[in-house]
């Protein structure tokens, strides 16, 4: 029991240490439903491990029904976890999360499994998962990672790592200390649009004269037949 409400203090404490927007005491009472949705858990967790089933996911529901978000009381989470902006976020019964993990809103930690047994996520320590990011199945993130906003992440992550797409692919490794660089994260859709375009114009300079001109014709004959199309979706 006590454990319990050092992990609660710690997890206000946490909000007021590391929250810019944070102006009072008073606000964490009103304005963090995420940090409300802790304290529920802590709670259910804590009668979970006794034994008991009913009372605690009645006060999982509880909270869910308050904070629209819906963490499973036998999930296993870690200290100074925060959930940001609170909204809609889903944690499985068999998550395991460490310590100084931040989330966002509408984050899935689920399964894709039916089964008994781990059939949900395991995230490490000092991990961040962007907004509407879902990461699915009995995979492994890596500490000191990074997931994507709108991210479908069904493979494991190694540590020290970024992951974005839809699945997600790994395309950083070596861990930035900056805490959120959301805005560092790359456009994977333009960088390889950029390299078709750049590796058809070298594909047509390689060419001979005479094979350019008739590939010419046809690329105009092309953008004939996508004008045409285009102007009768008018």
């Amino acid at each position: 029991m006590i454990e319990m409400f050092k992990l609660i203090k710690e997890d206000f404490s946490n909000v007021k240490k590391n929250d810019p927007a944070l102006h009072s005491t008073f606000e964490l009472f009103f304005n963090y439903p995420g940090l409300w949705a802790m304290l529920f858990y802590r709670i259910s967790h804590s009668i979970y491990k006794k034994g008991f089933r009913f009372l605690p996911r009645f006060i999982s529901a509880v909270g869910q029904f308050l904070t629209t978000i819906d963490i499973h009381p036998a999930s296993q989470i870690g200290r100074r976890v925060f959930i940001d902006h609170g909204s809609g976020v889903v944690i499985g019964e068999t998550v395991i999360i460490g310590n100084d993990v931040l989330i966002y809103q509408q984050v899935t930690l689920g399964g894709v499994s039916t089964s008994k047994g781990k059939r949900h996520p395991t995230l490490g320590n000092n991990i961040v998962i962007g907004a509407g990011a879902k990461v699915l199945g009995n995979i492994t993130i890596g500490d000191n990672s990074k997931v994507g906003a709108n991210s479908v992440v069904v493979k494991d992550v190694p540590a020290d790592s970024t992951a974005i797409g839809i699945p997600a692919r790994v395309l950083k490794r070596g861990y930035d200390k900056t805490p959120l660089s959301h805005n560092k994260i790359p456009d994977v859709n333009k960088e390889i649009f950029e390299y078709l375009v750049k590796r058809i114009a070298v594909l047509e300079e390689s060419l001979p004269d005479n094979k350019q001109e008739s590939i010419h014709k046809k690329d105009h004959n092309l953008d004939e037949l996508y004008e045409n199309f285009i102007h009768s979706m008018d």
